[in-house]
């Protein structure tokens, strides 16, 4: 058995707001990941007002969460807590063959191929400029492997990946978290990041827009944040570590990969890079700063003369 969801009175009103044909059909949906509210008025074939009040009624009551994004909203279900359990176990006692289930899940699917083929397209759009970046990297199977390694197979309540771009951490980090946010400021990319996620059937991890160098402390605690070549982007890196950090739960660690100190100025032209590289020295300063301490790293120079790029892998532990 879970928690307690919570006291008799407000018990009744969760029954009330879940004991409606539409908002147990929202909840069925939402249990399948986030979705904004033009995908669940596509879905459910209703007017966005219906549905936006449907959903005020079931955040009112705690059982889904509204992410705002500028004039955008998504929504997803309670993921911790009592409220948490009680959908998930009312969700469960819902027959899948029936036809309101069938149709809304089916409905689902055509709109995550939309979505899959939009991010395709914006994808496509910005292969060039991609590619180019990523030639300069170190081949992916062996960072990967690597950032796999450090996080070990332990068991993890929540991941953090800061600068998500398209949630590729979220996704190769899936099987060692049982809750993943992703925060990225470009909505192009955390399209792409959805779609990924949900092709992927991870419904555990869910991205959402957000300045990363102006972090909100509720989206914490955390065992497990993630940079991935993201503090190059920033005058001051160390001031994002230092934000981070308290996110970190006891004995939580921080993942960092990035560039070693290089010469290739072109990344600041064509690709809006602030830093060229950030070297130990720089590193042990800022987890100093942040009180964090370095316990491990790893370079991974890309075989072969020229000027191409090291990749750095540092892990970051709270003390």
């Amino acid at each position: 058995m879970g928690e307690p969801v919570t006291g008799f009175d407000d018990f009744v009103d969760i029954i009330k707001a879940a004991g409606e044909a539409t908002r147990l059909r929202l909840l069925a949906l939402l249990s399948q990941g986030e979705l904004s509210v033009k995908d669940l008025t596509d879905i459910l074939g209703q007017s966005q007002p219906r549905v936006s009040r449907h959903l005020k009624l079931l955040a009112r009551a705690g059982l889904v969460v509204r992410v705002a994004e500028g004039s955008w909203a998504y929504f997803r279900i309670a993921e911790t807590g009592g409220r948490a359990d009680f959908v998930r176990r009312l969700v469960g006692e819902i027959d899948p063959e029936d036809p309101r289930m069938t149709h809304d899940r089916l409905a689902l699917e055509r709109v995550r191929k939309r979505h899959r083929e939009q991010a395709e397209a914006y994808f496509s759009r910005i292969a060039a400029s991609w590619d180019t970046i990523r030639s300069l990297h170190v081949p992916e199977s062996a960072l990967e492997a690597a950032i796999v390694q450090a996080v070990g197979a332990n068991d993890m309540e929540h991941m953090i990946d800061l600068g998500t771009g398209t949630g590729r951490m979220l996704e190769l980090l899936c099987g060692v978290y049982r809750r993943g946010t992703g925060i990225d400021s470009s909505r192009e990319m955390m399209a792409i990041a959805r779609a990924k996620l949900a092709a992927a059937s991870i419904f555990h991890a869910h991205v959402q827009l957000g300045d990363i160098s102006r972090l909100e402390p509720d989206i914490g605690p955390a065992d497990l944040i993630t940079l991935h070549q993201v503090l190059h982007y920033f005058d001051d890196p160390g001031t994002i570590i230092e934000q981070a950090a308290p996110l970190l739960r006891k004995r939580g660690r921080m993942l960092i990969v990035d560039f070693a100190p290089h010469e290739l100025e072109f990344l600041r032209k064509e690709h809006a890079h602030r830093r060229l590289g950030l070297s130990q020295g720089q590193m042990e300063g800022w987890a100093g700063a942040a009180g964090l301490e370095i316990s491990g790293f790893e370079a991974f120079p890309k075989k072969g003369a020229g000027k191409d790029l090291t990749a750095c892998l540092w892990v970051l532990s709270s003390t």
